[in-house]
């Protein structure tokens, strides 16, 4: 009863979000969406000794605002969700440990926010706890040690390539009946969730990653719609996390090819997180953190406002490492999509 068609999750009761903050770095809060931070670090180190301490620090900042702005205690949560793009979750591990909370590390790369939400969603509406808190991030300067080359070392970055985003996200899920008044009017709502499969088209440029990620997004989204029966023109907001603006394009073209246009209401969050005219930004944002802090943030912050009523959340993910880079394998990609309503939509 809580299936429709092949990959899609219909929650029985759709799960409201009870509060959520964001956290991100100078750059970041000096792009269109600074506005929506909770907090702006001026300093990439957060006055700690390394950036992966740095990044630890974002997830649990992240989590405690979002505690605090829903008046909630941690001791309060069931579960925590959460994950980022360092090497066995250490950012997550290393930022939730001192909670006395069972924790669920997860991996789905720049996908995960997407993914945390939807299994928390899920075990809400399954009755398994009364409140998850979900909480996602990434750090440019880890993420460059793990992944590419030495910042000293000064490469060239392709055009095609990506910003990781120096931040955190976090929400908290909470079952229905702890909601109400007004409050129970303006929280956004779970009420769709869309696993994706592993696609992998052959790509192996790890400067090209919104190009070996916009075949999975296709997929998904192309399930999501034939599970729900609807059309791009049903939401209000669809945003992929994150294509880029080359990877974006790309999406637009396969749907283009399939007679199908995704319309006006269809952007990216690796589009929307940084001015595309600042260089260094290169073809847009990426990283666990840069769609935690985009929905955390700006589109939340929307549905609370009555912007938007229902949107449809993509988060993407390439599924590679520095190993699988190095042995000349190709990048397998995911796509997880989460429908997010205003009550009574």
């Amino acid at each position: 009863m809580k299936q429709c068609g092949k990959q899609t999750a219909c929650l029985e009761n759709p799960v409201p979000i009870g509060s959520s903050a964001c956290v991100a770095g100078k750059k970041e809060g000096q792009g269109p969406l600074g506005a929506t931070l909770d907090t702006q670090y001026e300093d990439g180190l957060l006055g700690l000794k390394s950036w992966e301490q740095a990044e630890s620090a974002m997830q649990k900042d992240a989590l405690n605002l979002a505690l605090s702005k829903g008046k909630y205690t941690e001791s309060s949560l069931r579960f925590i969700l959460a994950g980022d793009l360092l090497g066995q979750c250490i950012g997550s591990a290393f930022g939730i440990r001192g909670c006395a909370v069972p924790f669920l590390g997860l991996y789905g790369a720049c996908s995960t926010m997407a993914q945390s939400l939807g299994l928390g969603a899920l075990l809400v509406d399954g009755g398994y706890a009364d409140r998850v808190g979900v909480v996602t991030s990434s750090h440019f300067c880890g993420s460059e040690r793990q992944f590419r080359l030495p910042l000293e070392y000064g490469g060239q970055r392709a055009p095609t390539a990506q910003w990781t985003v120096t931040g955190a996200g976090a929400a908290i899920l909470e079952k229905p009946s702890a909601v109400s008044g007004c409050e129970a009017d303006s929280q956004p709502q779970v009420s769709h969730v869309t696993f994706g499969k592993i696609v992998d088209m052959g790509i192996k440029d790890v400067s090209y990653m919104g190009a070996a990620m916009a075949p999975a997004a296709f997929d998904t989204l192309s399930a999501h719609f034939a599970d729900c029966g609807t059309a791009p023109e049903d939401y209000d907001l669809i945003v992929t996390g994150d294509l880029g603006s080359t990877g974006a394009d790309i999406l637009r073209d396969l749907f283009a090819k399939n007679g199908v246009s995704l319309g006006s209401q269809y952007t990216d969050c690796g589009v929307m997180i940084f001015d595309l005219n600042d260089t260094d930004a290169g073809d847009g944002g990426s990283g666990c953190g840069c769609s935690a802090v985009v929905l955390c943030g700006h589109i939340l912050n929307g549905m609370r406002d009555r912007q938007w009523r229902n949107v449809l959340f993509c988060g993407t993910g390439a599924l590679f490492s520095t190993v699988s880079a190095q042995q000349g394998e190709s990048i397998p990609s995911i796509c997880h999509a989460v429908r997010i309503v205003a009550p009574g939509s």
